[in-house]
């Protein structure tokens, strides 16, 4: 065969060789999906699903997930919370998915607001949404619509406009909150307050994949078809937020701690000063308190706890509140959530480690200061392993009278009943409260 001949059938075998590597290209590229952020808020909305939602968002950019999906099943919660929910959705570069789930739930009030406010709005079969007059809250009064017309207006001015922002209908969106306008699955597909119905998470991110969305970053093109879903767990500081988040059970923290308080003050001694002042912070923090600002203060007191330990004759209890403070103040104020802040989640792990470093040093210290004052408590009154001692006169002292000897350094006031020259040896053989009674003689 001359060398066009192999040419001729060599390129042939090239091409096909080729296109063969291109389609094994893009069937890798095309099953090398992404991954998608599942992040649940399955109950009252409060200051810990804020900051629940932080992490996430900080979360599905740093790992460039494809999408965030809210898994939204809540009666409502805090309208701060709520607000900076949707702040942090407004500012993601991440498309971010609310999904009414599973069938038969609702997502009433600030779940409706966070629903409008999200880049796709997705509802499961026979779930609700709507009922988004404010109210006002109180676990011992109960709930009580708002009516004042300044408040309502401008919330259903907002909920209008997150509607429009997202091509929704204005309208449902206005009586979500000015008539308290409830939608079930169907309704909402139909007057377009929802882009699409879904009955499982799978389904979803095929119905959502090709999506164009307006994120933070721009047009961002939506590829969820057969992505990987990863759950978005929530740190310790976010557990110990919900742990005091309920509304009820901070109401309770707050009540109960000022009585604490007032009683702890009353009859100190007893640690109720202690757990007063906690169950407050915790209890202020639970109701919408500056996180940051109740965790220096938790941590501050537990600093002043521990060095109160140190003038205290007591057996470890201000110490070990102390302890606890700062450990619970620690992880409070580990500074994750704040936008100002870029924390690499190495530094997170060693900022953690640090704190219950110095937590754990402190509570070392503490011990061994109680194991120091039960040491001295123990042992005997200096006055009676005086008794039998040898001493030294220091000043001349004549029988009956008084003056000074000296016994290992220390000088002590000594009375004797015959004379006894300077810089003589004298036994100790009784004493009469500070003073010793001393005589003549040499330990044997």
């Amino acid at each position: 065969m001359n060398e066009s001949g192999m040419r001729r059938s060599v390129s042939p075998v090239l091409l096909a060789t080729l296109c063969i590597l291109a389609s094994v290209i893009v069937a890798e590229g095309a099953s090398a999906n992404g991954h998608v952020l599942l992040v649940k808020v399955d109950d009252t909305i409060t200051t810990a699903t804020a900051e629940l939602m932080d992490e996430a968002v900080r979360n599905g950019e740093e790992t460039r997930a494809e999408a965030i999906i809210i898994l939204l099943n809540t009666p409502g919660g805090q309208l701060d919370a709520t607000m900076r929910i949707v702040e942090l959705i407004e500012g993601s570069t991440v498309p971010v998915v609310s999904y009414v789930y599973p069938e038969g739930a609702k997502a009433w009030s600030a779940g409706t607001l966070i629903l409008m406010s999200s880049h796709v709005a997705v509802m499961a079969p026979h779930t609700i949404i709507g009922s988004a007059q404010p109210v006002s809250y109180s676990p011992f009064g109960g709930a009580e619509p708002i009516e004042d017309r300044k408040v309502v207006n401008a919330l259903s001015l907002f909920m209008s406009e997150k509607a429009r922002m997202h091509g929704r209908n204005e309208t449902a969106a206005r009586l979500f909150v000015e008539e308290n306008l409830n939608l079930n699955t169907d309704d909402a597909l139909r007057m377009k307050v929802v882009e699409a119905s879904a009955s499982s998470v799978n389904e979803l991110l095929a119905t959502i994949n090709g999506f164009t969305l307006a994120t933070a970053k721009g047009s961002t093109l939506v590829r969820t078809e057969g992505a990987t879903v990863v759950g978005h767990s929530p740190s310790l500081r976010v557990t110990i937020l919900k742990a005091v988040s309920n509304p009820l059970l901070a109401y309770l923290l707050f009540t109960l701690g000022f009585y604490a308080l007032v009683l702890g003050l009353a009859t100190p001694g007893y640690g109720g000063e202690v757990i007063g002042a906690v169950a407050i912070l915790a209890g202020l923090i639970g109701l919408g308190f500056d996180i940051n600002l109740g965790a220096l203060l938790i941590a501050g007191l537990g600093a002043a706890l521990l060095i109160a330990e140190a003038y205290t004759p007591g057996f470890g209890l201000l110490g070990g509140a102390g302890l606890f403070c700062l450990i619970l103040g620690g992880f409070l104020i580990i500074p994750f959530a704040e936008s100002k802040w870029l924390i690499a989640p190495e530094w997170y792990t060693y900022f953690t480690f640090m704190t219950l470093g110095v937590a754990l040093i402190l509570g070392g210290f503490t011990l061994f200061m109680v194991y120091k004052i039960l040491q001295a408590r123990r042992r005997r009154p200096v006055m009676e392993t005086l008794i039998g001692s040898e001493v030294e006169a220091v000043d001349e002292i004549e029988e009956g009278g008084a003056g000074f000897v000296r016994s290992k350094g220390e000088y002590w006031k000594a009375r004797a009943r015959e004379k006894i020259p300077t810089g003589s040896k004298c036994l100790v053989v009784d004493k009469e409260g500070p003073i010793l009674i001393v005589k003549l003689g040499k330990k044997e």
